[in-house]
């Protein structure tokens, strides 16, 4: 059975809401990794270190909203596959950034996460 057009419409919206969604908390994670690799030579010390473990957490954290979201993204994906309305969206592009943004906080932290 084939979904009505209007949840199809609010399907592809959250789609795009979630998509927008992503490349704002992207955007904000690389700003955060940008500073915190630019405070992390002049911020020495112990507060230093305890400011640096609190940033990383809180990028741990952000990974796995990213991850949620790209998930979400798909799920609607594949509602609309599954009913044959399948048109795509910028999934290829979310899964390629959310990579971008950990190998950047890999560069950042200075370690290699494997999969």
């Amino acid at each position: 059975m084939a979904i009505q057009q209007s949840e199809e419409r609010a399907t592809r919206n959250g789609i795009t809401a979630l998509e927008t969604a992503f490349t704002a908390v992207l955007r904000c994670q690389q700003d955060v990794q940008s500073t915190s690799g630019n405070l992390a030579t002049a911020y020495q010390g112990a507060d230093g270190g305890a400011f640096q473990k609190l940033l990383e957490q809180w990028d741990g954290h952000v990974d796995i909203i990213l991850k949620n979201m790209d998930q979400m993204v798909d799920e609607l994906n594949n509602t609309l596959k599954d009913n044959q309305l399948m048109q795509g969206s910028a999934n290829e592009a979310i899964d390629g950034a959310y990579a971008r943004s950990t190998s950047v906080f890999d560069a950042l932290n200075g370690t290699t996460l494997s999969a």
